[in-house]
């Protein structure tokens, strides 16, 4: 994480990161249109559905991308080896969160999650731009594998023999709605670790203290062997990163993510689907 003050500070520096928005929101309307109307200065914009996911289909709603896929998008960019990145969303970070895993997966360390996103920049007074840079294309090198992702059948197996984590909302998890996927609840013994739980009232985030005092209340115990999962494998970046930040896992050990989600999950009827509040 990196906080606004940060960001800025590094942003008058004299080799600044590159900053990227991912405002999206689930039904639209599109992230791109909130993006035209102000982002950070220097702020380049990725989209979700069409740079940070491949298309929708067998692999759930938001499958990882190809890695050529992905390398040309960071490269337009202008993400270049070894140079640090921002991403940032509309506030909580979840969505921001995709980027920073899919970067980190592709072996690039160097990228921060911007606490509190957009919301709390603009709250603080800072400036915001319409313009759209136009970056020298970067070089950096998707080398995919640097983060575990796990299958469907792997994350059954942690749900049983370890901890799976469910970032979705109480009432998603439980099986008492189903806005997105066609069928509601979810992959048995998992244990609902809703990503909104990550921020405090004011929209920043939890310290690692805190956040890991919340895990620990959720089931999660040190050394144990843990993974994430959500709708689409979007919002599980988030816990995977809520993990690290409270010192649960490590850069060198970081928890699975299912990337294919309850929306891989789900759509085969082989695989059950428990309701309620209970694993």
């Amino acid at each position: 994480m990196i906080s606004t003050e940060a960001l800025a500070d590094a942003l008058a520096g004299a080799a600044p990161p590159v900053v990227v928005d991912v405002r999206w929101r689930l039904g639209g309307p599109p992230g791109r249109q909130d993006y035209e109307v102000g982002h950070l200065p220097g702020a380049r914009y990725l989209d979700l559905d069409a740079d940070l996911s491949s298309a929708p289909g067998a692999g759930g709603r938001h499958p990882l991308p190809a890695p050529a896929d992905l390398e040309r998008a960071l490269r337009s960019a202008g993400i270049r080896k070894a140079h640090p990145v921002v991403a940032y969303d509309g506030g909580d970070g979840s969505v921001a969160a995709r980027l920073w895993w899919l970067l980190r997966w592709a072996g690039h360390t160097e990228v921060a999650v911007l606490d509190g996103g957009y919301a709390a920049w603009v709250a603080e007074g800072r400036p915001v731009v319409t313009d759209t840079p136009r970056p020298e294309p970067g070089d950096v090198v998707v080398t995919p594998g640097a983060m575990p992702v796990i299958d469907a059948d792997e994350a059954a197996a942690l749900a049983r023999d370890g901890v799976l984590l469910d970032a979705r909302a109480p009432q998603r998890y439980r099986g008492e709605t189903e806005p997105v996927d066609p069928r509601a609840g979810h992959i048995p013994g998992a244990l609902n670790a809703p990503s909104a739980g990550h921020v405090s009232a004011d929209g920043r985030w939890l310290g690692p203290t805190a956040l890991a005092e919340r895990f620990r209340s959720i089931g999660v115990d040190p050394g144990a062997r843990v993974g994430a999962y959500c709708g689409s494998g979007v919002t599980a970046s988030s816990v995977v990163l809520a993990l690290e930040v409270a010192g649960i896992t490590s850069p060198d050990e970081p928890a699975d993510l299912y990337a294919g989600s309850w929306s891989h999950w789900c759509v085969d009827p082989t695989r059950e689907a428990a309701t309620g509040p209970n694993p």
